[in-house]
């Protein structure tokens, strides 16, 4: 599985991926985390506001800071 948190790597960006990270550690999942930090890349994604999350290619978040339990329902 690959996670990709897409942002400038702020605070928030920062606490988005280690929430990602125990996300998938609790739900037993391999998990790599990907930091995007490029601007063309996050567009491509379609996000315009940050941070966003997706998994396996799929955007499942953006715009806010997601706890480790909301991220391992989406996983």
């Amino acid at each position: 599985m690959i996670i990709k948190i897409l942002g400038s790597g702020c605070r928030k960006c920062v606490t988005l991926a280690e929430n990602a990270a125990a996300a998938a550690q609790a739900a037993g999942k391999q998990a790599q985390i990907v930091k995007v930090t490029d601007l063309a890349e996050i567009a491509a994604h379609g996000v315009m506001s940050t941070p966003g999350l997706v998994v396996d290619g799929k955007v499942v978040s953006t715009g806010k800071v997601l706890s480790a339990d909301e991220i391992a329902r989406l996983l």
